[in-house]
């Protein structure tokens, strides 16, 4: 059943207007309305980092709805939200197949395959998405909270599901500036992911099938587009009242960020090794007002097994400043009880002596990068890891509070076990008071991946209230506080060293409290939402 008061037919200056496209949107047949929404999800990918096209989101979101009109059965509405993830996946992520670069001869056939596969997969989580929201049969406002519903649900979904790939949540596209980021403290990624859902779509009830009548229809507009500019005022309004960036930070510690921007294909040239370590201590050991109190390299820095290595360990102590730290990635390896390898990706830290002081092994690896999934079949193919070594690597044994000599204790993260909202730092430990992120994304050369990557990382300072300091081997280096400010920031291809103090971390943020928690909390509000609305009909009811 429908009320009138809420649906009504439109009338014939909004025909020749949105209603007249929302027409000729649904009226298309099944070809072209995949066609468009692929366009449509390419058009969502501009909004990413770096480009932050976000006006672009409103067309894009809005035209899917419009374009679900014209669905027919349950095969058609997935079909449409299968072409959007492919075309936005496929946009957002095609700096992977750069990394295929790296070895043309081997891995060159695997480009399109990497990237196409991966957004195909991915997209499915879209695609039942949208057939969900065609299932249901609600139209009107409460068709768009239900795709705000279901898109959380997808997103969180593919966050958690065979190791999860939470890259590019639609809420990163709000980290072009640190006002708006700051809701994420209360309500995380996910909170962002919601009202940006909402502002796209909501101009759908303007037009298309149950469209509301001009009053009700403006009103529910205004209410979704006035959410985002309340959370920008919230995040004005805190970074108004925090201190000025720098100004709150941790005595007697200074940080050099060394940055040498080794091209991929040299790293691990076993010519070239003694060459970028040499370009690793000239950086090093650069003058500076300030000498630094611990040197920070980045992931996998140093192409030796640094655990079996005590000649190299002593000769970087000479590097070492007083009571300090060297701070580097580098690979480890273990002999089982049984006789067996395993290979770590490590941090370690290194005091004036060359000793180790800790040692982090990555435990969140990445399939066919550090590890070839299914290796029994797919290795039959001729398939491989895309990483240097014969070897997978192995798991390390999950996130801990690290004890620093000289610093505060700290959560430290390899790559991408940054952009993992929620699972930053360990829950069986006291809380950390920075994140250390190693990482290298000379992979992906000068594309949109090191950009998104760092969007993910900042977004994780600002959830927990921690300041974030990021080392990678070619851009993007920084020091970020807990506000997602940041204090010193590296460029791509920057062959430099950088120096920053440590901020100081806030009390717990609500989010660093609930963390994964505000999923269903806001899948719930957004079901209240529906059943609230659920009288704007159901299709053809």
């Amino acid at each position: 059943m429908t009320r009138s008061d809420d649906l009504t037919p439109a009338s014939p200056s909004r025909v020749r207007g949105l209603e007249g496209f929302a027409q000729r949107l649904a009226g298309l047949s099944p070809w072209r309305r995949a066609g468009v929404a692929l366009l449509c999800g390419l058009l969502t990918a501009t909004a990413l980092p770096p480009l932050f096209l976000l006006p672009l989101l409103i067309p894009a979101f809005t035209s899917l709805l419009w374009l679900l009109d014209g669905a027919r059965d349950r095969r058609q509405a997935f079909a449409l939200g299968w072409c959007f993830g492919l075309g936005y996946f496929a946009a957002g992520l095609y700096w992977v197949g750069i990394a295929m670069t790296v070895d043309l001869a081997q891995f060159g056939w695997f480009m399109p395959v990497s990237v196409l596969g991966l957004s195909g997969g991915l997209a499915l989580f879209t695609g039942l998405a949208l057939w969900a929201v065609w299932q249901s049969g609600l139209q009107g406002r409460a068709r768009v909270l239900l795709l705000a519903l279901v898109w959380l649900a997808a997103e969180f979904a593919r966050s958690v599901l065979l190791t999860g790939f939470p890259w590019n949540l639609l809420g990163s596209v709000w980290s072009l500036d640190p006002a708006p980021l700051q809701i994420a403290a209360v309500t995380g990624v996910w909170g962002l992911t919601v009202l940006t859902l909402l502002a796209a779509a909501a101009p759908a009830v303007l037009a298309g099938t149950g469209c509301l009548s001009l009053r009700r229809g403006l009103g529910f507009l205004a209410l979704c587009w006035l959410l985002p500019l309340l959370a920008l005022g919230y995040g004005t309004l805190r970074l108004a009242q925090a201190p000025s960036p720098g100004e709150a930070i941790q005595p007697d510690v200074s940080l050099r960020l060394v940055q040498p921007s080794i091209p991929q294909h040299e790293k691990w040239q076993g010519e070239l090794r003694q060459q970028h370590l040499q370009e690793h201590v000239r950086l090093s050991r650069q003058a500076a007002p300030t000498p630094p109190t611990h040197i920070i390299w980045a992931e996998t820095a140093l192409p030796w097994y640094l655990n079996h290595e005590p000649a190299l360990a002593e000769a970087l102590g000479e590097l070492v400043p007083p009571d300090g730290l060297l701070i580097s990635g580098a690979p480890a390896y273990e002999e089982t009880d049984s006789g067996d390898l395993q290979v770590y990706n490590s941090i370690y830290a290194l005091d004036e002596q060359g000793e180790t002081r800790l040692r982090y092994d990555k435990f969140h690896l990445v399939p066919f990068g550090e590890y070839l999934p299914l290796r029994d079949f797919l290795g039959w193919f001729g398939m491989d890891k895309i990483t240097a070594g014969s070897m997978d690597f192995s798991s390390g044994p999950g996130l801990t509070t690290a004890a620093l000599p000289g610093l505060p204790p700290a959560s430290l993260l390899v790559c991408y076990e940054i952009i993992f909202s929620g699972r930053v730092t360990a829950t069986d430990a006291p809380r950390p008071q920075w994140l250390l992120n190693l990482t290298n994304d000379a992979w992906f050369g000068r594309s949109s991946g090191p950009h998104q990557h760092f969007a993910s990382a900042r977004l994780r300072a600002v959830e927990e209230g921690l300041p974030l300091v990021r080392v990678a081997n070619n851009g993007i280096s920084a020091v970020v506080d807990p506000y997602g400010r940041t204090l010193v920031r590296l460029e791509q291809d920057a062959v430099a060293a950088a120096d920053s103090p440590l901020p100081t971390p806030l009390p717990p943020t609500i989010y660093a409290r609930l963390g994964r928690w505000w999923v269903p909390i806001l899948l719930v509000l957004l079901g209240a939402g529906c059943l609230l609305t659920r009288r704007d009909g159901k299709a053809a009811a």
